[in-house]
């Protein structure tokens, strides 16, 4: 778990791409607040895979919102409940349910619907509420670190320089 955060701080403090990391936290939130044994996991896995977002990032996220996912587990059975007894959905649903492919996606269960709807709704929101995070703490919290004499003192060393070199921070 340590490694991860510092992986993430890492991440943080490069030259990585604040939507990269945006991203990342933003399918660990799908993962994380979603049943884990669910076919569209397997298609967010995958995306987390294929694309260049900082898996750090991904699973922490994940871990995170799987912790607060059982909070909010009432909040998706009830808006899943909600959707599933809409009169006006009934034939979506019939037709889901009805269809094999569609079934594997357990749409039919309430907290699955329920938490799937609200990681969609709540998704932009969270992509573009940790970009701005990521870029706060980028011109505020690490220029502010870094202007510390004791970190200028640290990063002046040769110490520090053969440290960067061979753990290759500088992406050499």
């Amino acid at each position: 778990m340590l490694t991860m955060l510092a992986r993430l701080l890492k991440a943080l403090n490069a030259e990585t791409s604040p939507w990269a990391i945006a991203w990342a936290f933003v399918l660990g939130m799908f993962m994380g607040l979603t049943p884990l044994w669910s076919l569209h996991n397997l298609f967010i896995l995958f995306f987390a895979l294929a694309f260049r977002i900082n898996f750090s990032a991904f699973l922490l996220a994940f871990v995170f919102f799987s912790g607060l996912a059982y909070l909010l587990d009432p909040i998706f059975d009830y808006l899943g409940e909600s959707l599933l007894t809409t009169g006006a959905l009934e034939g979506l649903w019939v037709a889901l349910y009805e269809n094999p492919l569609a079934r594997l996606f357990q749409y039919n269960h309430t907290i699955t619907l329920g938490s799937f709807v609200f990681c969609v709704l709540f998704a932009p929101i969270w992509l573009f509420a940790s970009h701005r995070l990521i870029v706060l703490y980028r011109h505020r919290v690490m220029a502010r670190f870094n202007q510390l004499k004791i970190v200028q003192i640290v990063k002046s060393t040769k110490f520090f320089s053969t440290y960067q070199r061979i753990s290759g921070l500088r992406g050499s």
